[in-house]
């Protein structure tokens, strides 16, 4: 195994048609569809990087920021930007271009966490990141502190360790009705 690659190495595109099968009762293309999409091309990447099957962990917010229609293009482009031990941060951006005007609209941006597995489906080590510039050094420390924030959020909730008590006044604020026993 290399001890390190750089993003380059393992980036993917992929660009297809949406097809009338692709959309939802709004007439517009699924998010479902574009979620398996931007899954698939997670994958490739993170396994080109590794080497190795992956598998998905978590992906990180995904917000659908423009409609695709029917009949455009879909182009969507990973890249490896961070990795640990055993995982790596797949960024996917989504663009869907007109192909009557060619205007691109930027349809959304996620981060997959993927983890690389062996024939036991074992965690195993992944080749570390290589970083050349200092959009690699944004993209990396992101996804460190995008990593760090879900811990401790997770941590903060987890039943365990949850107050309740500490919370009621600020949810008097919204849309609830406690009615605790």
């Amino acid at each position: 195994m290399e001890n390190f690659k750089t993003a380059r190495e393992s980036r993917m595109s992929i660009t297809q048609l949406m097809l009338p099968s692709h959309s939802n009762f709004g007439g517009k293309v699924h998010g479902g569809h574009i979620l398996n999409l931007m899954d698939q091309i997670a994958f490739a990447c993170a396994s080109k990087h590794s080497r190795s099957y992956c598998v998905t962990a978590s992906v990180n917010r995904v917000d659908f920021l423009n409609p695709i229609e029917v009949g455009e293009l879909v182009t969507l482009k990973a890249s490896v930007n961070y990795t640990g031990k055993t995982s790596m941060v797949v960024g996917v951006r989504v663009e869907a271009e007109n192909i009557t005007t060619g205007k691109k609209r930027h349809c959304n941006s996620s981060y997959f966490t993927m983890v690389a597995k062996d024939e036991d489906d074992n965690s195993v080590e992944v080749p570390g990141l290589l970083v050349q510039d200092a959009l690699g050094v944004r993209r990396f420390a992101r996804s460190k502190f995008r990593k760090e924030a879900a811990f401790k959020r997770d941590t903060k909730f987890d039943e365990s360790n949850f107050k309740y008590e500490e919370h009621l006044k600020q949810l008097k604020k919204e849309n609830i009705k406690i009615e605790l026993k």
